[in-house]
Protein backbone atom coordinates (compact mmCIF):
# COMPACT_ATOMS: atom_id res chain seq x y z
CA UNK A 1 0.00 0.00 0.00
CA UNK A 2 2.84 2.38 0.89
CA UNK A 3 4.69 1.60 -2.38
CA UNK A 4 1.51 2.19 -4.37
CA UNK A 5 1.02 5.59 -2.74
CA UNK A 6 4.62 6.65 -3.50
CA UNK A 7 4.31 5.48 -7.10
CA UNK A 8 1.07 7.42 -7.64
CA UNK A 9 2.64 10.60 -6.18
CA UNK A 10 5.70 10.19 -8.48
CA UNK A 11 3.43 9.84 -11.53
CA UNK A 12 1.36 12.89 -10.50
CA UNK A 13 4.48 15.07 -10.12
CA UNK A 14 5.74 13.96 -13.53
CA UNK A 15 2.40 14.85 -15.11
CA UNK A 16 2.52 18.29 -13.43
CA UNK A 17 6.01 18.90 -14.80
CA UNK A 18 4.95 17.77 -18.30
CA UNK A 19 1.88 20.00 -18.27
CA UNK A 20 3.91 23.00 -16.99
CA UNK A 21 6.58 22.40 -19.64
CA UNK A 22 3.92 22.18 -22.32
CA UNK A 23 2.25 25.36 -21.01
CA UNK A 24 5.58 27.20 -21.11
CA UNK A 25 6.24 26.11 -24.71
CA UNK A 26 2.79 27.21 -25.88
CA UNK A 27 2.69 30.49 -23.87
CA UNK A 28 6.32 31.60 -23.73
CA UNK A 29 5.53 35.09 -25.08
CA UNK A 30 2.79 35.59 -22.47
CA UNK A 31 5.09 34.43 -19.66
CA UNK A 32 7.92 36.70 -20.79
CA UNK A 33 5.53 39.63 -20.98
CA UNK A 34 4.31 38.89 -17.45
CA UNK A 35 7.88 38.73 -16.15
CA UNK A 36 8.73 42.08 -17.76
CA UNK A 37 5.57 43.65 -16.30
CA UNK A 38 6.35 42.34 -12.82
CA UNK A 39 9.91 43.69 -13.04
CA UNK A 40 8.65 47.07 -14.21
CA UNK A 41 6.10 47.12 -11.41
CA UNK A 42 8.87 46.36 -8.94
CA UNK A 43 10.96 49.21 -10.33
CA UNK A 44 8.00 51.62 -10.11
CA UNK A 45 7.31 50.53 -6.54
CA UNK A 46 11.01 50.95 -5.67
CA UNK A 47 11.09 54.45 -7.19
CA UNK A 48 7.91 55.36 -5.36
CA UNK A 49 9.38 54.20 -2.08
CA UNK A 50 12.61 56.07 -2.81
CA UNK A 51 10.68 59.33 -3.24
CA UNK A 52 8.30 58.75 -0.32
CA UNK A 53 9.24 60.24 3.05
CA UNK A 54 7.75 60.51 6.51
CA UNK A 55 8.76 64.19 6.62
CA UNK A 56 9.82 66.68 3.99
CA UNK A 57 11.35 69.80 5.55
CA UNK A 58 11.48 72.89 3.33
CA UNK A 59 14.30 75.28 4.23
CA UNK A 60 17.73 74.36 5.61
CA UNK A 61 18.26 77.35 7.86
CA UNK A 62 18.72 76.68 11.55
CA UNK A 63 14.97 76.19 12.16
CA UNK A 64 14.47 73.76 9.27
CA UNK A 65 17.70 71.86 9.86
CA UNK A 66 16.86 71.22 13.51
CA UNK A 67 13.38 70.02 12.50
CA UNK A 68 15.10 67.55 10.16
CA UNK A 69 17.60 66.58 12.87
CA UNK A 70 14.92 65.76 15.42
CA UNK A 71 12.70 63.90 12.94
CA UNK A 72 15.69 61.78 11.93
CA UNK A 73 16.53 61.13 15.60
CA UNK A 74 13.02 59.73 15.99
CA UNK A 75 13.80 57.26 13.18
CA UNK A 76 11.71 58.96 10.53
CA UNK A 77 12.66 59.01 6.87
CA UNK A 78 13.42 62.67 6.14
CA UNK A 79 14.06 64.83 3.09
CA UNK A 80 15.52 68.27 3.81
CA UNK A 81 15.48 70.67 0.85
CA UNK A 82 17.12 74.09 0.46
CA UNK A 83 16.27 76.42 -2.43
CA UNK A 84 19.77 77.93 -2.58
CA UNK A 85 23.10 76.18 -3.03
CA UNK A 86 23.51 76.69 0.72
CA UNK A 87 21.70 78.72 3.42
CA UNK A 88 22.24 82.44 2.81
CA UNK A 89 19.67 84.25 4.93
CA UNK A 90 19.20 85.01 8.64
CA UNK A 91 21.01 81.86 9.85
CA UNK A 92 24.32 83.11 8.46
CA UNK A 93 23.71 86.85 8.93
CA UNK A 94 23.58 87.18 12.70
CA UNK A 95 25.82 87.40 15.76
CA UNK A 96 25.75 83.71 16.61
CA UNK A 97 24.80 84.45 20.20
CA UNK A 98 22.88 81.70 22.03
CA UNK A 99 21.27 83.57 24.93
CA UNK A 100 18.32 81.89 26.69
CA UNK A 101 18.77 84.58 29.37
CA UNK A 102 17.20 87.09 26.98
CA UNK A 103 14.14 84.98 26.11
CA UNK A 104 10.68 85.22 27.63
CA UNK A 105 8.07 82.57 28.46
CA UNK A 106 8.46 79.12 26.92
CA UNK A 107 11.23 80.42 24.70
CA UNK A 108 13.58 80.58 27.65
CA UNK A 109 13.12 76.83 28.10
CA UNK A 110 13.57 76.19 24.37
CA UNK A 111 16.84 78.13 24.61
CA UNK A 112 18.07 76.12 27.60
CA UNK A 113 17.26 72.90 25.77
CA UNK A 114 19.01 74.31 22.72
CA UNK A 115 22.25 74.86 24.64
CA UNK A 116 22.14 71.22 25.79
CA UNK A 117 21.73 70.04 22.21
CA UNK A 118 24.44 72.31 20.85
CA UNK A 119 26.85 71.02 23.49
CA UNK A 120 25.93 67.39 22.83
CA UNK A 121 26.61 67.74 19.11
CA UNK A 122 29.79 69.78 19.70
CA UNK A 123 31.22 66.96 21.81
CA UNK A 124 30.90 64.64 18.80
CA UNK A 125 31.50 67.01 15.90
CA UNK A 126 32.84 70.56 15.71
CA UNK A 127 29.97 72.90 14.81
CA UNK A 128 31.85 75.97 16.17
CA UNK A 129 30.14 76.15 19.58
CA UNK A 130 32.19 78.03 22.23
CA UNK A 131 31.29 78.37 25.90
CA UNK A 132 32.35 81.90 26.91
CA UNK A 133 29.09 82.95 28.59
CA UNK A 134 26.87 86.01 28.17
CA UNK A 135 27.04 89.29 30.06
CA UNK A 136 24.55 92.18 30.26
CA UNK A 137 26.23 95.48 31.09
CA UNK A 138 24.08 97.98 33.03
CA UNK A 139 24.98 101.64 32.50
CA UNK A 140 22.49 103.40 34.79
CA UNK A 141 20.26 102.75 37.85
CA UNK A 142 17.23 101.68 35.78
CA UNK A 143 19.23 99.02 33.99
CA UNK A 144 20.79 97.94 37.28
CA UNK A 145 17.31 97.48 38.75
CA UNK A 146 16.31 95.26 35.83
CA UNK A 147 19.36 93.00 36.05
CA UNK A 148 18.75 92.54 39.79
CA UNK A 149 15.14 91.56 39.09
CA UNK A 150 16.16 89.15 36.35
CA UNK A 151 18.77 87.64 38.67
CA UNK A 152 15.99 86.87 41.18
CA UNK A 153 13.91 85.22 38.45
CA UNK A 154 16.84 83.10 37.29
CA UNK A 155 17.62 82.06 40.85
CA UNK A 156 14.07 80.71 41.19
CA UNK A 157 14.51 78.80 37.92
CA UNK A 158 17.84 77.36 39.02
CA UNK A 159 19.56 79.01 36.06
CA UNK A 160 23.04 80.19 37.06
CA UNK A 161 23.46 83.97 37.04
CA UNK A 162 26.15 86.10 38.68
CA UNK A 163 26.05 89.80 39.50
CA UNK A 164 29.38 91.52 38.82
CA UNK A 165 30.71 94.84 40.08
CA UNK A 166 32.38 97.43 37.85
CA UNK A 167 35.80 96.20 38.98
CA UNK A 168 34.92 92.57 38.24
CA UNK A 169 33.62 93.54 34.79
CA UNK A 170 36.69 95.45 33.63
CA UNK A 171 38.91 92.77 35.11
CA UNK A 172 37.16 90.03 33.11
CA UNK A 173 36.60 92.18 29.99
CA UNK A 174 39.40 94.81 29.95
CA UNK A 175 38.01 96.29 26.72
CA UNK A 176 35.01 97.70 28.63
CA UNK A 177 35.07 101.26 29.93
CA UNK A 178 34.51 101.54 33.67
CA UNK A 179 32.64 104.82 33.07
CA UNK A 180 29.92 102.87 31.24
CA UNK A 181 29.84 99.68 33.26
CA UNK A 182 28.02 100.24 36.56
CA UNK A 183 27.18 96.58 37.15
CA UNK A 184 26.59 93.42 35.12
CA UNK A 185 24.71 90.13 35.07
CA UNK A 186 26.77 87.17 33.83
CA UNK A 187 25.53 83.77 32.60
CA UNK A 188 28.62 81.53 32.41
CA UNK A 189 26.81 78.54 30.87
CA UNK A 190 25.73 80.28 27.67
CA UNK A 191 27.44 79.73 24.34
CA UNK A 192 28.09 81.27 20.97
CA UNK A 193 28.54 79.97 17.42
CA UNK A 194 30.24 81.21 14.29
CA UNK A 195 27.22 81.99 12.09
CA UNK A 196 29.12 81.68 8.81
CA UNK A 197 30.26 78.17 9.85
CA UNK A 198 27.74 76.60 12.23
CA UNK A 199 24.91 75.69 9.82
CA UNK A 200 27.27 74.13 7.29
CA UNK A 201 28.90 71.97 9.94
CA UNK A 202 25.49 71.00 11.34
CA UNK A 203 24.30 69.97 7.87
CA UNK A 204 27.45 67.90 7.44
CA UNK A 205 26.91 66.28 10.83
CA UNK A 206 23.34 65.17 10.16
CA UNK A 207 24.24 63.75 6.75
CA UNK A 208 27.05 61.69 8.26
CA UNK A 209 25.05 60.44 11.23
CA UNK A 210 21.57 59.75 9.83
CA UNK A 211 21.23 57.30 6.95
CA UNK A 212 17.48 57.96 7.02
CA UNK A 213 18.01 61.63 6.12
CA UNK A 214 18.52 63.03 2.62
CA UNK A 215 19.68 66.62 2.04
CA UNK A 216 18.99 68.31 -1.29
CA UNK A 217 20.39 71.84 -1.77
CA UNK A 218 19.56 73.95 -4.85
CA UNK A 219 16.07 72.45 -4.81
CA UNK A 220 13.15 74.86 -4.85
CA UNK A 221 9.71 73.48 -4.05
CA UNK A 222 7.21 74.91 -6.56
CA UNK A 223 4.12 72.89 -5.64
CA UNK A 224 2.89 71.38 -2.38
CA UNK A 225 -0.64 69.95 -2.14
CA UNK A 226 -2.48 67.40 -0.04
CA UNK A 227 -3.37 64.35 -2.17
CA UNK A 228 -5.36 61.75 -0.30
CA UNK A 229 -3.46 60.69 2.78
CA UNK A 230 -0.17 62.13 1.53
CA UNK A 231 1.35 65.42 0.48
CA UNK A 232 2.54 65.72 -3.11
CA UNK A 233 5.60 67.93 -3.56
CA UNK A 234 7.17 69.02 -6.85
CA UNK A 235 10.60 70.62 -7.25
CA UNK A 236 11.90 73.08 -9.81
CA UNK A 237 13.62 70.11 -11.45
CA UNK A 238 10.18 68.49 -12.00
CA UNK A 239 10.92 65.79 -9.43
CA UNK A 240 7.92 64.55 -7.53
CA UNK A 241 8.08 63.53 -3.88
CA UNK A 242 5.44 62.35 -1.46
CA UNK A 243 5.37 62.61 2.30
CA UNK A 244 3.15 61.93 5.26
CA UNK A 245 3.88 65.46 6.45
CA UNK A 246 5.59 68.56 5.06
CA UNK A 247 7.04 71.30 7.27
CA UNK A 248 7.72 74.67 5.60
CA UNK A 249 10.37 76.60 7.55
CA UNK A 250 11.41 79.00 4.82
CA UNK A 251 9.60 82.30 4.34
CA UNK A 252 10.45 82.39 0.64
CA UNK A 253 8.74 79.09 -0.13
CA UNK A 254 5.85 79.99 2.14
CA UNK A 255 5.29 83.08 -0.02
CA UNK A 256 5.65 81.09 -3.26
CA UNK A 257 3.50 78.10 -2.31
CA UNK A 258 0.73 79.77 -0.31
CA UNK A 259 0.64 83.44 -1.40
CA UNK A 260 -2.80 84.19 0.06
CA UNK A 261 -1.91 82.75 3.46
CA UNK A 262 1.40 84.59 3.35
CA UNK A 263 -0.21 87.96 2.64
CA UNK A 264 -2.66 87.45 5.51
CA UNK A 265 -0.09 86.03 7.95
CA UNK A 266 0.80 89.31 9.68
CA UNK A 267 4.50 88.63 9.12
CA UNK A 268 6.82 91.61 9.09
CA UNK A 269 10.41 91.67 7.88
CA UNK A 270 13.12 93.14 10.07
CA UNK A 271 16.26 94.57 8.50
CA UNK A 272 19.37 94.61 10.69
CA UNK A 273 22.66 96.37 10.11
CA UNK A 274 25.84 94.83 11.49
CA UNK A 275 29.54 95.64 11.26
CA UNK A 276 32.70 93.62 11.70
CA UNK A 277 36.03 95.12 12.78
CA UNK A 278 39.42 94.16 11.50
CA UNK A 279 40.97 91.29 13.53
CA UNK A 280 41.90 92.49 17.01
CA UNK A 281 43.14 89.33 18.75
CA UNK A 282 44.66 91.34 21.60
CA UNK A 283 41.28 92.88 22.53
CA UNK A 284 39.80 91.15 25.58
CA UNK A 285 36.09 90.93 24.90
CA UNK A 286 35.19 87.25 24.90
CA UNK A 287 31.69 85.79 24.86
CA UNK A 288 28.33 87.42 24.19
CA UNK A 289 28.51 91.03 25.37
CA UNK A 290 25.13 92.76 25.61
CA UNK A 291 24.66 96.30 26.86
CA UNK A 292 22.18 98.70 28.41
CA UNK A 293 20.04 99.12 25.31
CA UNK A 294 19.70 95.33 25.16
CA UNK A 295 18.51 95.29 28.77
CA UNK A 296 15.88 97.82 27.71
CA UNK A 297 14.82 95.63 24.77
CA UNK A 298 14.96 91.89 25.45
CA UNK A 299 11.85 89.92 26.42
CA UNK A 300 13.21 88.50 29.68
CA UNK A 301 13.69 92.03 31.03
CA UNK A 302 10.26 93.08 29.77
CA UNK A 303 8.80 90.47 32.13
CA UNK A 304 10.49 92.10 35.15
CA UNK A 305 8.23 94.09 37.52
CA UNK A 306 9.98 97.45 37.03
CA UNK A 307 10.13 97.33 33.25
CA UNK A 308 6.84 99.16 32.65
CA UNK A 309 8.11 102.10 34.68
CA UNK A 310 11.43 102.45 32.87
CA UNK A 311 11.72 105.61 30.75
CA UNK A 312 14.07 106.13 27.81
CA UNK A 313 16.72 108.79 28.57
CA UNK A 314 16.99 111.60 26.05
CA UNK A 315 20.48 110.54 24.95
CA UNK A 316 19.10 107.13 23.91
CA UNK A 317 15.96 108.35 22.12
CA UNK A 318 17.46 108.47 18.61
CA UNK A 319 18.99 105.03 19.07
CA UNK A 320 15.66 103.59 20.17
CA UNK A 321 13.97 105.16 17.14
CA UNK A 322 16.14 103.00 14.85
CA UNK A 323 15.80 99.90 17.03
CA UNK A 324 19.47 100.02 17.95
CA UNK A 325 20.90 98.01 20.82
CA UNK A 326 24.61 97.42 21.06
CA UNK A 327 26.02 93.89 21.05
CA UNK A 328 29.60 92.73 20.71
CA UNK A 329 30.88 89.29 19.82
CA UNK A 330 34.49 88.43 19.21
CA UNK A 331 34.94 85.91 16.40
CA UNK A 332 37.57 83.18 16.24
CA UNK A 333 39.81 85.32 14.00
CA UNK A 334 39.79 88.14 16.57
CA UNK A 335 37.45 90.39 14.64
CA UNK A 336 34.56 91.88 16.60
CA UNK A 337 30.97 91.97 15.36
CA UNK A 338 29.16 95.16 16.40
CA UNK A 339 25.48 95.97 16.01
CA UNK A 340 22.63 96.03 15.52
CA UNK A 341 19.63 98.06 14.31
CA UNK A 342 16.05 97.20 13.36
CA UNK A 343 13.87 98.58 10.58
CA UNK A 344 10.53 96.97 9.75
CA UNK A 345 8.16 96.47 6.82
CA UNK A 346 5.08 94.28 6.40
CA UNK A 347 5.21 91.38 3.96
CA UNK A 348 3.67 93.41 1.16
CA UNK A 349 6.33 96.14 1.37
CA UNK A 350 9.52 94.22 2.18
CA UNK A 351 11.31 95.57 -0.88
CA UNK A 352 10.98 99.07 0.54
CA UNK A 353 13.67 98.21 3.10
CA UNK A 354 16.30 97.98 0.37
CA UNK A 355 19.64 96.18 0.59
CA UNK A 356 21.96 99.15 0.97
CA UNK A 357 23.44 100.26 4.28
CA UNK A 358 22.17 103.39 5.98
CA UNK A 359 25.40 105.12 7.00
CA UNK A 360 23.58 107.30 9.51
CA UNK A 361 22.53 104.14 11.39
CA UNK A 362 26.07 102.79 11.26
CA UNK A 363 27.39 106.03 12.71
CA UNK A 364 24.83 105.95 15.54
CA UNK A 365 25.87 102.40 16.40
CA UNK A 366 29.59 103.13 16.32
CA UNK A 367 29.24 106.27 18.43
CA UNK A 368 27.32 104.35 21.09
CA UNK A 369 29.75 101.43 20.87
CA UNK A 370 32.68 103.79 21.45
CA UNK A 371 30.97 105.00 24.62
CA UNK A 372 31.15 101.42 25.91
CA UNK A 373 34.57 100.07 24.87
CA UNK A 374 38.11 101.43 24.83
CA UNK A 375 39.35 100.08 21.47
CA UNK A 376 38.90 101.96 18.19
CA UNK A 377 35.54 100.78 16.82
CA UNK A 378 36.01 102.74 13.60
CA UNK A 379 38.40 100.10 12.25
CA UNK A 380 35.66 98.33 10.31
CA UNK A 381 36.50 95.66 7.76
CA UNK A 382 32.98 94.95 6.50
CA UNK A 383 29.32 95.78 7.02
CA UNK A 384 26.19 93.90 6.00
CA UNK A 385 22.44 93.74 6.38
CA UNK A 386 20.46 90.79 7.63
CA UNK A 387 16.76 90.18 7.09
CA UNK A 388 14.48 87.97 9.10
CA UNK A 389 10.71 87.46 9.28
CA UNK A 390 8.89 87.87 12.56
CA UNK A 391 5.38 88.56 13.85
CA UNK A 392 4.42 91.48 16.06
CA UNK A 393 1.93 89.46 18.10
CA UNK A 394 3.19 85.87 17.88
CA UNK A 395 6.51 84.32 18.81
CA UNK A 396 6.38 82.20 15.65
CA UNK A 397 3.92 81.70 12.81
CA UNK A 398 2.32 78.24 12.95
CA UNK A 399 -0.24 77.35 10.27
CA UNK A 400 -1.55 73.83 9.67
CA UNK A 401 -3.21 72.72 6.42
CA UNK A 402 -5.34 69.56 6.78
CA UNK A 403 -2.93 68.31 9.44
CA UNK A 404 -0.53 67.44 6.60
CA UNK A 405 1.28 70.67 5.70
CA UNK A 406 2.74 72.59 8.63
CA UNK A 407 4.14 76.10 8.24
CA UNK A 408 6.65 76.99 10.94
CA UNK A 409 8.38 80.28 10.22
CA UNK A 410 8.95 83.88 11.33
CA UNK A 411 10.82 82.92 14.50
CA UNK A 412 12.42 86.36 14.47
CA UNK A 413 15.80 87.13 16.02
CA UNK A 414 15.71 84.21 18.44
CA UNK A 415 16.34 81.49 15.86
CA UNK A 416 19.95 80.72 16.79
CA UNK A 417 19.03 80.48 20.47
CA UNK A 418 15.73 78.61 20.40
CA UNK A 419 15.39 76.66 17.12
CA UNK A 420 16.94 73.46 18.46
CA UNK A 421 14.67 73.28 21.51
CA UNK A 422 11.54 74.47 19.73
CA UNK A 423 12.02 72.05 16.81
CA UNK A 424 12.23 69.08 19.16
CA UNK A 425 8.85 69.96 20.70
CA UNK A 426 7.39 70.72 17.27
CA UNK A 427 8.40 67.33 15.85
CA UNK A 428 7.10 65.47 18.90
CA UNK A 429 3.70 67.08 18.44
CA UNK A 430 3.57 66.19 14.75
CA UNK A 431 4.63 62.59 15.39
Amino acid sequence: MFLLSVNLRWQFNNLQALHLSSFREKNSCLINSLIISINQLGKITSDQMKNHFDFIIVGAGVLGTFHAYHAAKFGKKVLLVEKDQYPTQATVRNFGQVVPSGMGGDWFHYGVKGIEQYNQIQQKFDISIRNNGSVYIASDPDEQQLIHELKAVMDLRGYTAQLLTTHQCVEKWPALKSSYCKEALFFPQEVSAEPEKMIFRLLEYIQINFQNLTYRPATTIIDCVVSGNLVRVVSNQKEEFKADKVIVCNGGEFKLLFPDLFRQSGIVTSKLQMLRSIPMPETKLEGNVLTGLTIRRYESFQECPSYKNIKTPDHLAELKKWGIHILFKKAVDGSIIIGDSHEYADVNHTDDLGFSQNEYINRLMLDEAQRIVNFDVSQIATAWSGFYPQHNEKDIVEIDIEDKIHIRTAIGGKGMTTSAGYAEVSIKKLI
